[in-house]
């Protein structure tokens, strides 16, 4: 855009295509505003977005802990093998147990410790946010100033001191001899 008027349009014509091509606070075309509502729109979908019911654990935080199935639980060694059909029947007991008490225990629960996590969690964001860091902060802070000092006073009495002391005794030798 250079800011010149083109034949026929009016100064309000101008402006407003100028203002239009510049962008405004509800519309913006530049860069940097563009960028912050994309930070904003970011922001919104943490708190908005579908979850994964098929992939219920995306970070594989319980891979190791709580896989449990009916083999690393129940196994019959060769040779020592029940029938078939009981086998079968253990199978399904075991596995449809754990299923619905499972299912039962979160419907039960579940809701109840989501509530509560989520406040603790919540509490937990705000100390860390509200005081934790606030508090490290002003120790670094303090204790940078307490360096200086300590470092002017070591570098203004030690130093000399331990220098001549280092000249004075710099002439001492010791031998060490055995004696037969």
């Amino acid at each position: 855009m250079t800011g010149e008027l083109k034949d026929g349009d009016t100064e309000e014509e101008f402006l407003h295509s100028f203002i239009r091509k510049q962008g405004n606070i509800y519309k913006p075309n530049n860069k940097d505003m563009e960028n912050e509502s994309l930070n904003e729109k970011a922001m919104e979908d943490v708190h908005t977005k579908e979850i994964d019911l098929v992939n219920r654990d995306p970070k594989h935080i319980n891979d190791d802990v709580v896989k449990v199935d009916f083999e690393d639980i129940i196994a019959e060694p060769a040779g020592t093998y029940s029938f078939d059909g009981v086998w079968k029947a253990s199978f399904t007991t075991f596995t449809v147990t754990k299923y619905w008490c499972y299912r039962l225990l979160t419907a039960l629960v579940g809701i109840p410790l989501a509530l509560i996590w989520g406040i603790f969690f919540a509490i937990l964001s705000f100390v860390h946010i509200w005081a934790v860091v606030p508090c490290v902060k002003s120790y670094l802070i303090e204790t940078h100033c307490i360096s200086r000092v300590y470092s002017i006073f070591v570098h203004t009495f030690c130093d000399p001191l331990f220098e001549a002391m280092g000249k004075c005794l710099s002439n001492i030798r010791v031998r060490a001899t055995k004696e037969v």
